[in-house]
């Protein structure tokens, strides 16, 4: 495909993803229609179908875009005790939400798709949750509650910024949600709560 073709795929795709966004801003997926979207974007409704099947193709695509995203950061920063890779990890997962979020925000909100967080949780419990377990398997109860906590606790932190509009850069973000979670796996997790 030549350079040139290739870039009105992306630039046309990129349309599409946008009014996707904006639309899922009022309400869900099952809502949309084709015309909608395609008036939208800008674009006829032939070429919509040159790419896409239908809606729930366009999101599970914009999904599984992220989750490779996702899932790609979290094999590159593997997190074992959270001290070396942690950081480095959740800096990307922030930049990734940063450049997607338009569509991060309508996946995340009032109207969103409830099924791809669950699916991103799945993945961090499947992940991150499991070498926990493995590096400190005498604290599998605590580990397990810790990664609740932390998990809902990010998820709420991510729908506040995004909902916001990414105010804080990305970096900034990083610091505050490594210093949450390093304090909860380090004070919450080290020692048992000494009783009565």
């Amino acid at each position: 495909m030549d350079e040139t073709k290739d870039r009105r795929i992306r630039r046309t795709r990129r349309q599409i993803r946008r009014a996707l966004a904006q639309l899922m801003q009022q309400k869900s997926a099952s809502e949309i229609t084709v015309k909608e979207l395609v008036d939208l974007a800008d674009i006829n409704r032939s070429t919509f179908y040159l790419h896409y099947n239908d809606i729930f193709d366009l999101l599970a695509a914009v999904e599984q875009e992220l989750f490779d995203e996702i899932h790609a950061a979290v094999h590159i920063h593997p997190v074992s005790s959270f001290e070396q890779e942690g950081l480095a990890f959740i800096e990307e997962v922030f930049s990734i939400l940063y450049d997607n979020q338009e569509i991060c925000a309508a996946l995340v909100g009032p109207h969103g798709d409830m099924a791809f967080l669950h699916r991103i949780e799945r993945m961090m419990e499947e992940n991150v949750l499991q070498k926990l377990r493995e590096d400190f398997p005498e604290r599998r109860s605590s580990i397990d509650y810790g990664f609740a906590f932390c998990t809902t606790g990010a998820v709420g932190l991510i729908k506040h910024w995004l909902a916001g509009g990414c105010a804080e850069p990305p970096r900034e973000m990083t610091q505050l949600t490594y210093r949450m979670i390093h304090n909860m796996m380090t004070h919450g997790l080290a020692r048992p709560v000494s009783e009565g």
